[in-house]
């Protein structure tokens, strides 16, 4: 096999070897991505959720004081009941949201050997 042969063979393997680890670096990328934007749509479900509370709880406290100058129990008001019942169903979708945080950042704990002291 002369000079010329063995650098186009050389070429092609280089060029298959190179589509191979292009392809594999694309399938890694994508799946990344995929894991990333589903993150990031966790995070604004997290954001969104405690918007919602804090605008309920802004509600809630208007609606508390209005009613204690007119009544001695605000609480007893079904609308502040209503509010109270809607910020609860905030509190458990945020605890779900934000478990699985928890749950996807937990690492595996390394064992500890024990090391002797120095005396």
């Amino acid at each position: 096999m002369d000079f010329w042969e063995k650098i186009k063979r050389d070429i092609r393997k280089g060029m298959r070897e190179g589509i191979v680890k292009v392809k594999e670096g694309m399938t890694i990328a994508k799946a990344k991505a995929e894991e990333l934007t589903e993150e990031g749509k966790r995070r604004l479900n997290i954001f969104e959720t405690k918007t919602k509370v804090q605008k309920e709880i802004s509600e809630l406290g208007g609606r508390i004081y209005n009613l204690s100058q007119k009544v001695k129990n605000p609480m007893a008001d079904k609308k502040v009941n209503a509010i109270i019942s809607r910020i609860r169903k905030f509190e458990m979708q945020l605890a779900k949201l934000e478990g699985k945080q928890k749950v996807s950042s937990k690492r595996t704990p390394r064992k500890r050997t024990s090391v002797p002291k120095s005396k």
